[in-house]
C-alpha cells in the first residue's frame, strides 16, 4: 500500500472516529439516550415482525408472498453480516476509544457491519415496493435504527453505511429471484 493510500485511510477511519464520538456524546441527554435505546430494541427484529404479522393479518394471502420476500432476504442478510464480521473482527467503538460511552447492549462481538442498519434497509426496501403508503412510517424508523447505532456507542458511522449499502444490495437483488 502507498504512503497516500495509507495516509487517505488513516485521515478517512480519524474522522469516522470524530463523527462517532460527537453523535454518541448526544447520548449524555437521558432523552436522546432512551429514545434511540427503544429504537434500537425495536429495530432488533420487533418492529418488523411486526409489520409482517399486521400484513398478514390484513392483507391475508395477498400478504405471504411480502412477507415471505422479507423473510428470505433477511436470512441472506444474516448470513452475510455473520460472514463479514467474522472476517473483518473490527473491535465496536466503545472498545477502541475511552471517549465513547456504551450506552446500549451489543448483540455479538464486532461492529462491521451494522446488522441493525442491514436488516432495517433491507427490510425497508422491500416493504415500500410492495406497500408504498407505509415509506411514512418506515423510512424514518429506518434511519432512526441507524443513528441508533452511533449514538449508543455501538458502532462507527462506517459500520452503518456499510449495513445500508449492503441492505439496499440484498433488497434489490432479491427481486430478481422472488
Amino acid at each position: 500500500m502507498t504512503y497516500r493510500m495509507r495516509l487517505y485511510l488513516n485521515r478517512m477511519h480519524q474522522l469516522d472516529s470524530n463523527v462517532c464520538v460527537a453523535v454518541n456524546h448526544t447520548s449524555q441527554y437521558r432523552i436522546i439516550r432512551d429514545l434511540f435505546r427503544c429504537v434500537s430494541r425495536l429495530g432488533d427484529g420487533m418492529f418488523w415482525y411486526t409489520l409482517m404479522v399486521g400484513i398478514l393479518l390484513f392483507e391475508g394471502a395477498k400478504g405471504v408472498t411480502p412477507v415471505l420476500h422479507m423473510v428470505l432476504a433477511g436470512l441472506v442478510g444474516t448470513g452475510l453480516y455473520k460472514w463479514l464480521k467474522g472476517k473483518t473482527l473490527r473491535p465496536r467503538p466503545y472498545e477502541v476509544r475511552q471517549d465513547i460511552w456504551l450506552t446500549g447492549t451489543p448483540l455479538d462481538k464486532f461492529s462491521f457491519p451494522s446488522g441493525h442498519t442491514l436488516h432495517a434497509v433491507l427490510f425497508c426496501v422491500v416493504m415500500i415496493s410492495y406497500y408504498p403508503q407505509l415509506t411514512f412510517i418506515v423510512v424514518p424508523f429506518t434511519s432512526l435504527v441507524g443513528l441508533s447505532r452511533v449514538v449508543l456507542g455501538l458502532h462507527y458511522p462506517s459500520d452503518v453505511f456499510a449495513g445500508a449499502l449492503l441492505g439496499g444490495l440484498i433488497a434489490g437483488l432479491s427481486f430478481q429471484f422472488i
